[in-house]
Parts: C-alpha cells; structure tokens; sequence
C-alpha cells in the first residue's frame, strides 16, 4: 500500500508530451487570444487617432509673422548720429538717428526774418493806404470848393457882374479838381490792394504765407531726428554716420515681435469646420518640448495660389486637380509663454480644437443618416 501511495503522485507530476494534441491547442487558444487583443487595441488606437484627426486639425506648413515697418527720412541730408544697433530693443519715441540740422536751422532763420519783414512791410504799405486816403480827402474838399466857386461865379455872370474869362477859369478849375479827385480815388485803391486791404483780413495775408513758410522750415527741422514709431526690435539696419541719404530712402527696419502671429496653410478639406474664435495649440521647432497657445484669428478670402504672382488658369490646357491650401490666421496668446519670444519665420505646428465629439466624428461615417 505504502509503494502505491508513492507511485501515484509520481504519475500525476508526469507533463504531457509536448506533440500531445491537447497542448497544440492551448498555443492556439493564446495565439488567437493575444491576436484578437492586438487587433482590439490596434483598432482603438486607429480609431483614436482617426477622431483626434478630425477634432484636433494639425498642419505643418505654418510660420511665424510679423509687420515689418520699414523706417526711412522724410528730408535729405547727412547723417550725424545713429543711436541704435542691430537686434536692439527699441520703444515707441526713442531717438533712432539725427540727420545734420544745420542746413534746416537756416532755412527756419531765413522764414523767420521773412515773417518779420513781411510784417514791416505790411505796416508801410499801410501807412501808404492812410496817405492816400488823406490824399483823397483833401483833392474832395478842393472839389466841394471849386464847386462852390463856381456857382457864385455864375450867378454874378447872370448879373453882368462877373467877366466872361473869369467864369470860364472857374470852370477849367471845377473840371481839374474834379480829375484830381478821382486820380486821388484811384491812388487809394491802389495803396488797398497793394496793403491788402481790399478784402476781409487781407492785411494779414502776406504775414500769414510768411508764417506758412517758418511752419514749413521748423517742420522740416524737426524731420532731422527720426523716432520709433512703436515698440519693436531693429533689424535690417543699412546706414551709419557720415552717409547722405534721400527723402523716402529705407534707413533700418522695425519689427514688433510682441503683435506677431501664425499663418498656417491648411488643406481645403481641413478647414470645414474651423472658425474664428477656435482655440489652438502649437510647438515650435525652436523650442522643444514647449507648448504655446493661440486662437483663430481669421480665414482667409481664397487659397494662396489665388493671390499668388502668377495665379493658375485651371480653364486652359490640361487641368490636374492639386488640393489647395487657405491661409489661417492665428494670434498667440502672449501669457502662454512669455519668457520665450517668437521670431519671424519660424516653422510651428499647430493643431487647431474645433471642439467636435467623438460622436459627431462617428455619425459622419454612418451610411444610412
């Protein structure tokens, strides 16, 4: 009994042959287990990702833009001073460059001693106007007089008092102060309009084009000093004391890296349901491993080959369907990271949330909606 007890356990420890039927199928039975498990998880992940890709639209042609103000004089002369170097961080109203005043500061002088010359002048042609009119005043009381003469003489002529000769010499000089009041009349219209007087505040017009003048020669002095037009940074910076310059010529360039924004190429078919307002999440290959924020700004009005230099004639020759991209424009929250500033040109990828549900993604798949 004792030898058949110890014998039975020997046997149960006994594995089965490894061509035994009944283990052949237990490896099938994993097989087909971790099989169906690699399928089940490959189609969630597929799954997965095909709805992220329809509620989270990414792209990787998209850069970094900004305005470039391009900063030039408005007068010619020689630079004397320029107070900024390349990739410098400038306000708005600091002094860029100074142009040599000295040539301007003489031209202000020159219309400031015209202004008081005009001024002068004004005075004495007023004065002319005055004598004139006093002029006239007396060649019409010499008028009133020989009038008066001659009425008396011809009431004495009727009374055979007066002689012939005499009455006709009272005449010849009624006739005469008569001409010279209207050459007086005239000579006083003439001062007027010569001391402008003849119109409203004429008198003031020769003092008002002078003082145009030393407007436009102290405008013109104050164009020597060029300042920042707002905040930026210096780039494109071509000039150097001792260089003269033209009116309009491109001095130096301001880019504002604080107001830049993301120009993202979608295809047509990812823009669908983007709108403004939208939120977006993108990475920079300057920085890796950071995460940024924005949101749609706008879309827009065409695709980039519609306002391209040459754009495509689609209704000549042989038309090849080519899957075009809309530009979206795409601001940057300045508080997602505000330690690392983004240059112009610099690649992004953003992805866009359109705040789709899985659901929604699914019901387009559906064949009988």
């Amino acid at each position: 009994m004792a030898e058949e007890t110890s014998a039975a356990p020997e046997q149960q420890a006994i594995p089965e042959p490894p061509d035994s039927p009944k283990a052949g199928g237990n490896r099938k039975i994993k097989g087909l287990a971790i099989l169906l498990t690699v399928i089940i998880i490959g189609i969630w992940f597929g799954m997965r990702m095909f709805i992220t890709s329809k509620t989270h639209i990414e792209t990787d042609n998209a850069f970094i833009e900004a305005r470039i103000v391009s900063v030039s004089s408005k007068v010619s002369g020689t630079v004397g001073r320029v107070l900024v170097n390349d990739n410098q961080f400038v306000k708005q109203g600091d002094l860029l460059l100074e142009i040599d005043p000295r040539d301007y500061q003489v031209r202000r002088a020159q219309a400031a001693a015209g202004v008081g010359m005009a001024e002068n002048e004004t005075g004495g042609e007023q004065m002319k106007a005055e004598g004139a009119r006093a002029a006239v005043q007396s060649a019409k009381a010499r008028f009133d007089q020989t009038v008066l003469d001659l009425n008396r003489a011809e009431k004495l002529y009727s009374r055979d008092v007066l002689p012939k000769e005499q009455l006709d010499r009272l005449t010849t000089a009624r006739r005469v102060s008569e001409a010279q009041l209207k050459e007086a009349e005239e000579a006083l219209k003439r001062a007027q309009v010569e001391a402008g007087l003849a119109i409203k505040a004429g008198s003031k017009a020769k003092i008002l084009q002078r003082k145009a003048q030393l407007d436009e020669a102290e405008l013109q002095l104050s164009y020597t000093k060029i300042y920042a037009p707002r905040n930026g940074y210096i780039t494109r910076k071509s000039i150097e004391p001792g260089v003269n310059i033209q009116a309009g010529q491109p001095l130096m360039a301001l880019v504002p890296l604080q107001d830049a924004w993301i120009t993202a190429n979608y295809k047509e078919r990812q823009i669908t349901w983007m709108k403004p307002g939208q939120k977006v999440e993108f990475s920079v290959d300057a920085y890796p491993g950071r995460t940024f924020s924005g949101s749609i700004d706008s879309i827009m009005a065409g695709t980039g080959a519609a306002f391209s230099l040459l754009p495509p004639e689609n209704a000549t020759g042989n038309y090849v369907k080519v899957v075009q991209r809309v530009p979206v424009k795409i601001t940057i929250d300045k508080n997602s990271d505000p330690e690392r500033l983004l240059r112009v040109g610099m690649s992004v990828i953003p992805v866009v949330v359109t705040g789709r549900s899985a659901s929604d993604v699914l019901k387009e798949l559906n064949p009988f909606k």
